[in-house]
């Protein structure tokens, strides 16, 4: 991927943040390229608009893609986005197995969340017993 590839699709996905910001979400945008350097999804922030905390512009450009292809995995599949991932979206970005991300800038609030969520263990082997009789099955 040349330099100036990178910047056409980081300039494409900037214009979705535009649209972010024309309706008042905070404004960052992501496009995902194919193989052959075709576009096959895009989004933008809609977190206020569509009440939904996981509604980031990689998610939406990921759910976007993978509706036009029919595959949830996005091997192959480059994302250009307007500023570094999140860890959220980023993980997402993981499990669909994209090749690449790039970005336009640097995420400086990364890990600054101060709220701590409390997590335990309530271990049931039904729940355990389940995952392993449904991948056992697949094998």
């Amino acid at each position: 991927m040349t330099k100036d590839e990178i910047k056409k699709f980081i300039n494409l996905a900037f214009l979705e943040a535009q649209k972010a910001l024309d309706i008042g979400e905070v404004p960052i945008g992501s496009i995902i390229i194919n193989k052959n350097k075709k576009i096959v999804g895009r989004g933008y922030n809609k977190t206020e608009k569509l009440s939904d905390p996981t509604a980031h512009a990689e998610i939406i450009a990921i759910r976007s893609a993978t509706k036009r292809i029919k595959d949830w995995r996005l091997d192959n599949h480059i994302i250009f986005t307007t500023i570094q991932p999140c860890e959220m979206c980023m993980s997402a970005i993981i499990e669909a197995r994209m090749q690449q991300v790039f970005y336009g800038s640097k995420n400086t609030k990364r890990r600054n969340k101060t709220k701590q969520i409390k997590s335990r263990l309530s271990r049931n082997l039904k729940c355990e017993d389940l995952l392993k009789k449904f991948f056992k099955s697949l094998r």
